[in-house]
């Protein structure tokens, strides 16, 4: 911002010194210089010296801009001749006769009607100038002025932060999606910290109620290698009590494995009713610009539109995700999208060729954290087809694929409306 004033005093100046300028030059610009009547008279002298002169009809005044009228002079009417019309002229002798050249010459209050007009431009583009910059500080610059600390304070951990609200309408969207990320950001670091100390407070427990039979477990075997019990009946009970113990373990380990399991994302799905043809046409913009620089070709197949139930931007997150894999995962040769109805329900297919995955693995491709043999050195953390499925679900859909003859198909299922 204070370079953008410095800009706006420099401007300012320059204005300014033009304004200065402008006048100076006006001011001092020689407007008798040349005297067109002067050479224009000349050459009407020269007509008359060759022609002869009988009467300012005789002559073709067309010719010559600045010159009125030409008189001879009549001995009879002197006083005409020297006063006449209220104009401008000089005299000239020609041939021993005195001829009388009337002319226009530029009026005494041209060049005040000059130098007001030249100040009238320059203010308005001036103002024009002053209210473009304003504009651009007030409506492009002062927004982005209220977000120059945010993207750092974020990296800090610094989640508090508010934004304040703008109806700006070039970026008040903007700003408001910057504070509800910043608001997202912040509940999910709090439910983060939540799960963590509800997580260690359960293992803590649990890992304290395994000792207590672990230690009978490991004081029943050292009981039996000593061969204390002397009776096949109390070796048996011994065993019963081992076997009991290790029950009871199995039983806290499985609910340390539950509770691994269970949704560690806060997914908000906001559901309602939209055209299947709005996430559509922003999968096909943005990809259709993206897989052509790939050179990777795309095809979107022809379709009924139709209202589906769900959250229109959490349906383009999810194709977004499939698209990725796609892209990623895929040898190149082509992608696409398909389409097709089942009973009250509309199925988004996107397909894509060069899938490797194994019959074992398909399984397991939307499991948390699970990543397939063909991901090779691509980067990835295993949840981009587990975040899909669990935004399908909360929608009422469903969402499956098949790899069949090398084509991954992952098709998506809506319900309409």
């Amino acid at each position: 911002m204070k370079t953008f004033n410095r800009i706006f005093a420099a401007v300012i100046v320059v204005m300014i010194a033009a304004f200065i300028g402008t006048n100076i030059y006006l001011y001092h610009i020689d407007l008798d210089a040349g005297r067109p009547y002067r050479v224009e008279a000349a050459r009407l002298e020269d007509e008359i010296e060759e022609n002869g002169f009988e009467g300012s009809d005789s002559l073709d005044l067309s010719k010559y801009p600045s010159i009125i009228a030409v008189q001879k002079l009549d001995s009879a009417d002197t006083e005409a001749f020297f006063e006449g019309e209220n104009s401008d002229y000089l005299i000239k002798e020609i041939d021993g006769e005195y001829y009388r050249f009337d002319y226009r010459f530029v009026p005494k209050d041209y060049r005040r009607k000059m130098v007001i007009a030249f100040n009238l431009m320059l203010e308005i583009i001036s103002a024009a100038v002053i209210a473009l910059l304003l504009y651009v500080k007030i409506y492009l610059l002062r927004p982005f002025e209220q977000l120059k600390d945010i993207p750092y304070e974020l990296s800090k951990g610094n989640l508090t932060l508010p934004l304040k609200e703008s109806k700006n309408r070039f970026f008040g969207r903007f700003l408001w999606g910057m504070d509800l990320l910043r608001e997202n950001l912040e509940q999910q670091k709090e439910n983060s910290l939540k799960l963590q100390k509800e997580k260690k407070t359960l293992i803590l427990s649990l890992s304290h109620d395994i000792k207590t039979p672990l230690s009978a477990i490991k004081l029943y075997a050292k009981a039996l290698s000593k061969n204390i019990y002397d009776t096949p009946e109390k070796n048996l009970e011994i065993s019963e009590h081992i076997n009991a113990k290790a029950d009871e373990i199995e039983s806290f380990l499985s609910q340390i494995i539950e509770a691994s399991q269970e949704d560690f994302l806060n997914l908000s799905v906001e559901n309602g009713e939209f055209y299947m043809s709005e996430a559509i046409n922003k999968i096909s913009e943005y990809y259709d610009d993206k897989l052509n620089l790939l050179k990777i070709p795309f095809a979107v197949s022809k379709y009924s539109d139709c209202l589906l139930k769900g959250d229109m931007e959490r349906t383009v997150e999810i194709l977004q995700n499939v698209m990725e894999n796609a892209v990623k995962y895929g040898d190149g040769e082509f992608i696409a999208i398909d389409f097709a109805d089942e009973e009250d329900c509309r199925l988004i297919t996107v397909s894509n060729s060069g899938c490797t995955l194994s019959e074992n693995e398909m399984p397991h491709i939307f499991d948390s954290f699970w990543r397939g043999s063909n991901t090779g050195s691509n980067s990835g953390s295993g949840l981009g087809l587990y975040i899909c499925r669990q935004l399908v679900h909360k929608m009422d859909g469903e969402i499956f694929a098949e790899c069949k003859d090398g084509v991954m198909r992952v098709t998506v299922l809506l319900r309409k409306v």
